[in-house]
């Protein structure tokens, strides 16, 4: 029997698979900064355009219209296009464009680069006229402060502006009507953000009625790996949506579906959930919301959850600011000179006067206002930040003219309309208090959180359609006047991307009526489930010190010297995983002992702030059943990792504690240090996880540094 052959064909397949083979960074882009630049390159005949910045790229081919034909990433080397889509589609006065976009592409289950010089136009499309290569431009200012590490801003990149006209059957229905598409790629993440600018310079006023920012048509194997952001959280929507053009798509067998969710939705769409119904009159434009798409290697959950806190770290860096803050209950000067005393006492930061306090920004009385900026004053004179509460327009009624008409009921709702006429002068009277106190921190309690308003009358929006973009523009406005004024901003909504700092991290505000013990473990549980998309610093936890929503004694820990066993562990919890929580109540001490106890953790956080304050990594979720751990990762300090480690139980435990040091950018060895006591250098296995033995004292917490195995730190 000849073998020759065979072998041969055996040597083809060979080298066939080698060069399939993915391709593979140098570095793991979550450990290694990736130093290359995000570039704009033309091919050398002139048709195409790729943005790229070695983790990812997009490629676009100009003619004989512009489409994008390639979204790869490099990393992992998968493509995520299709099939060519649009690169927009917007409806004006009426009328359904496309922005882009190519037609005739033989099958939409690939997109094979041989077919691309054949497509064409498509004639309700508007046509690619030119580019421009700029860079990333801040969105706010910014400085690092309250312990938020150094970063570039605004972040280094790229951005790319592809220029659309009208059709020429549109010539004179749309004249002087132009869309901009705009990309950006930021260094050292495989992320592409984008958004539309549609300008009139025509002599009519033009309705745009609908917009869809994206659309994508997506490898079915890549959809997952593909985690979409909006920065308007609330008038975007992302939909995967079933594509109707897809004439050959395979339904999956319905055996397989169930093992398959949404096994059918493989178009991606970007758009607003109503509207946007935004009018624009000859000589202005309108913005849309900007799209994040970023690429993921595979579906690991701790992985994406990674990639996506580095997103809002590099494109909202004010999230990374963590001040310590007291909820002051009371807003009496006695009561504020207090609390700033023992602020500075125990190393707290900041006074924020809650809700319920006594406190009103809205106040334009001249005397209230002048014994406000003398009790700030005293805190500023002190080092210490202060400002204070307020209910800003959901469930902030200021009369039925002036209140959300709701869409449903035809009726005042009871929450503010931003679009109404009455907030300039509320607005207004509220930066006037502000400026006039010295405020540095502002909890906006019910900011606009998607509502609609179907009144005619408002000022600032026509209808129901135009009352959604239009009300989150403006509660924009107002957070845009507060970061000018350097006032750091606690909102319960998604505001990052307009330059809040922190959030809620999760919780039920009436578990705080529970009895004490079980507010330890849930509220662990809250911290854990609540940094997966969020860093430590993006959230903020809830210890209500004196009686909330119910509960009793059994749920209070005033007496403060009575429970230092609760209020201890809350503080070490907190404390440990980074997360600043907002200490309610009259007094953050009230013998010695406690004011030693809050130094102790307060103290450990500031001493551990830049490891405390880094990524999370989810060792074990709080179960009330055995130890839990959450691992903070950081391959750019010198303290790569911290452990903490709780015992709920009411017996010591003795463990062995498999630590996974992946992200810690450590190989082979650690030196990991119990507490503060002597380092040892323990062996990683090929996953780069540590083993270590654990004893932990009941109802108590612990903690481990890890550091490189030549550190002597």
């Amino acid at each position: 029997m000849n073998l020759l052959p065979r072998i041969q064909r055996l040597s083809i397949l060979l080298v066939l698979l080698d060069l399939v083979q993915p391709y593979e960074s140098a570095a793991d882009w979550l450990i290694t900064s990736v130093d290359t630049p995000s570039t704009v390159t033309v091919s050398d005949h002139g048709g195409q355009l790729t943005l790229s910045n070695g983790l990812a790229s997009r490629t676009f081919q100009t003619s004989p219209n512009l489409a994008t034909t390639s979204f790869r990433n490099l990393s992992s080397d998968a493509e995520y296009v299709r099939a060519i889509r649009p690169e927009s589609v917007i409806t004006i006065n009426g009328v359904r464009w496309e922005i882009g976009g190519l037609k005739g592409q033989q099958d939409q289950s690939y997109l094979a680069p041989a077919w691309i010089p054949s497509l064409t136009a498509g004639t309700n499309a508007f046509r690619f006229t030119g580019h421009h290569i700029g860079h990333v431009e801040a969105r706010y200012p910014w400085k690092p402060r309250y312990g938020a590490a150094p970063t570039a801003w605004p972040p280094k990149g790229t951005r790319l502006t592809l220029d659309f006209e009208p059709p020429a059957r549109a010539a004179d229905s749309l004249r002087g009507v132009k869309v901009f598409v705009h990309y950006e790629m930021y260094d050292g993440l495989p992320l592409v953000a984008k958004w539309l600018t549609v300008s009139n310079t025509g002599p009519v006023e033009i309705l745009v009625d609908k917009l869809e920012v994206e659309v994508l048509a997506v490898t079915p194997d890549q959809r997952n790996r593909m985690l979409v952001d909006c920065d308007e959280s609330l008038p975007s929507a992302v939909d995967w949506v079933f594509d109707t053009e897809w004439p050959t798509f395979v339904v999956t067998n319905p055996g397989d579906a169930r093992f398959l969710p949404r096994s059918r939705d493989y178009l991606l769409r970007c758009d607003y959930s109503r509207g946007p119904a935004a009018a624009i009159a000859p000589g202005d434009s309108f913005s849309s919301f900007r799209v994040h798409e970023l690429l993921l290697e595979d579906e690991d959950r701790e992985r994406t959850g990674l990639a996506h806190r580095r997103m809002y770290r590099t494109l909202t860096p004010q999230v990374t600011e963590n001040p310590i803050f007291l909820h002051l209950r009371n807003s009496d000067s006695e009561s504020i000179r207090r609390a700033v005393d023992q602020c500075v006492d125990v190393g707290f930061e900041m006074v924020i006067l809650t809700f319920w306090s006594g406190f009103e920004m809205e106040s334009e009385d001249p005397a209230y206002i002048a014994r406000i900026k003398a009790d700030f004053d005293y805190a500023h004179s002190k080092g210490i930040k202060i400002g204070g509460y307020i209910l800003l327009c959901t469930t902030a009624s200021k009369g039925p003219a002036n209140d959300a008409i709701d869409p449903k009921t035809h009726q005042p709702d009871g929450s503010l309309c931003l679009g109404s006429a009455y907030t300039d002068g509320y607005l207004a009277k509220l930066y006037r208090f502000m400026d006039a106190t010295g405020m540095d921190v502002i909890e906006t309690d019910g900011p606009y959180h998607g509502y609609a308003c179907e009144s005619k009358g408002h000022k600032y929006h026509r209808g129901v359609e135009d009352s959604i973009w239009v009300q989150w523009a403006r509660q924009r406005e107002f957070y845009r006047a507060c970061i000018d004024r350097g006032i750091y901003i606690n909102s319960p909504e998604w505001y990052f991307f307009e330059g809040s700092n922190k959030t809620p991290m999760g919780y039920r505000e009436e578990n705080w009526s529970l009895p004490r013990e079980l507010q330890i473990v849930i509220g662990r549980q809250n911290i854990y489930d609540g940094t997966w998309h969020k860093t430590p610093s993006m959230g903020w936890m809830m210890l209500p010190l004196t009686e909330y929503h119910g509960g009793g004694p059994a749920a209070t820990i005033e007496p403060l010297s009575q429970h230092l066993d609760a209020y201890g562990a809350h503080l070490a919890q907190n404390f440990g995983s980074g997360v600043i929580a907002c200490y309610r109540g009259p007094r953050l001490f009230d013998t010695d002992e406690t004011r030693d106890l809050v130094r102790k953790w307060t103290s450990f956080y500031k001493k551990y702030r830049d490891i405390l304050n880094s990524d999370i990594v989810h060792v074990r979720r709080p179960d009330g059943r055995d130890v839990d751990c959450m691992l903070h990762v950081n391959p750019n300090l010198p303290q790569k990792g911290l452990a903490m480690v709780y015992n709920p139980l009411d017996e010591p435990v003795k463990r062995t504690l498999k630590l996974p040091l992946y992200y810690t950018g450590l190989t082979n060895r650690a030196r990991i240090r119990h507490e503060e006591q002597n380092a040892e250098v323990y062996a990683l296995d090929a996953k780069c996880d540590a083993v270590i033995p654990v004893e932990i004292a009941p109802r108590s917490q612990t903690w481990f540094v890890v550091e490189a195995a030549e550190s002597r730190q």
